[in-house]
């Protein structure tokens, strides 16, 4: 049996597809755009891809059924190609993670967002932010990762932040760089070669 997730902003299912690898099963996967929601529906017929606005979400039927809220929140009011608004962005749904991770109460939360969330620009946004998840009982860790790190042939350095009970803290360790990095050839040798 594996761990459930309920994922927000699941996009066209990028993050998705790492968690269902890694072995967990969507009991939600929640996107407002249509296109990306008709993709999360070709590609997994059985998941419940929900399609809608996060702020009418209601996470509290998951509540004691779902082991990680998990999702990439939009990351326009934090990048450094924006005019980084942050908490003053209308896209900025950190706070709508927090509703639902207390309505939820998973036993831990994942959330992705660019590397400018990191800036000193937005150390006091971040600074409450990790302390609204200490007071609903989370310990909070995190870093700036880079897929290429990890077996990925892309530069795509992203901020993650890893929220768990206090009891499931312990077992938590960060994924440890892979030597060597992919080049894109390497990654479709199979796929460029079938074509003759």
């Amino acid at each position: 049996m594996g761990f459930k997730v309920v994922e927000i902003c699941a996009g066209g299912g990028g993050q998705a597809l790492g968690l269902e690898l890694a072995g967990f099963d969507h009991l939600a996967a929640l996107e407002i755009d249509q296109h990306a929601c008709a993709t999360l529906r070709l590609n997994r017929p059985d998941w419940n891809v929900i399609e809608g606005d996060i702020h009418s979400f209601d996470g509290k039927p998951y509540r004691g059924s779902a082991d990680l809220l998990a999702g990439g929140v939009p990351c326009p009011p934090f990048s450094i190609a924006g005019k980084q608004l942050g908490s003053d962005d209308e896209r900025d749904l950190f706070p709508e993670a927090l509703r639902l991770a207390s309505e939820i109460q998973p036993r831990a939360v994942m959330l992705e967002n660019v590397p400018g969330f990191a800036s000193e620009k937005f150390k006091d946004y971040r600074t409450a932010l990790i302390a609204r998840f200490r007071r609903l009982g989370y310990q909070v860790e995190w870093r700036i990762l880079n897929a290429c790190d990890y077996g990925v042939p892309q530069l795509r350095p992203r901020f993650i932040m890893v929220a768990l009970r206090k009891e499931d803290i312990e077992f938590f360790r960060w994924p440890d760089v892979r030597e060597g990095r992919r080049m894109v050839g390497e990654v479709l040798a199979d796929l460029i070669a079938s074509n003759g």
